[in-house]
């Protein structure tokens, strides 16, 4: 997954304008701390034998779970892999769902709202707010859905 995680960070950059580390990584701590608090769960997804992304998924122990990082590799996307994951991790928690996306990522913004859509039907909520700790950047799109 850590090398996953640097594809999506690369992939994220493009949005949030962050840079890599002077050694040419990006940070990993969120991942790290996927694997290490009880609020959070990490699933890799994979298409046949090979891993084809992942899903973080945080708020275990809240009210309402977030899908804090999704990646799907480009080989592997429009091909189903990642509604699937979406459709069975939020299967397995029941009840309110959040996902947040930027929309300058226009496949996120198509993705995102097709998700919502598939899972929750006309009941689904979209809305803007401002990325935490970076007012440089332009809010992030959310969108809420409730999953049964």
């Amino acid at each position: 997954m850590e090398r996953l995680w640097q594809l999506f960070r690369h992939d994220l950059s493009e949005f949030t304008e962050l840079l890599p580390n002077p050694d040419g990584t990006f940070g990993g701590n969120r991942l790290h701390a996927a694997f290490d608090d009880a609020d959070r769960a990490p699933y890799l997804l994979m298409s046949e034998d090979r891993p084809a992304g992942f899903v973080v998924i945080r708020g275990l122990l809240a009210s309402t779970r977030v899908l804090n990082a999704f990646f799907v590799v480009r080989g592997a996307r429009r091909k189903g892999i990642g509604l699937q994951a979406v459709r069975e991790v939020t299967a397995k928690y029941p009840g309110p769902w959040e996902v947040a996306f930027q929309d300058a990522n226009v496949n996120a913004v198509r993705f995102w709202r097709r998700v919502a859509a598939d899972i929750a039907g006309e009941a689904w909520m979209e809305e803007h707010r401002p990325v935490p700790n970076r007012p440089d950047l332009p809010p992030d799109a959310w969108i809420s859905f409730k999953a049964c």
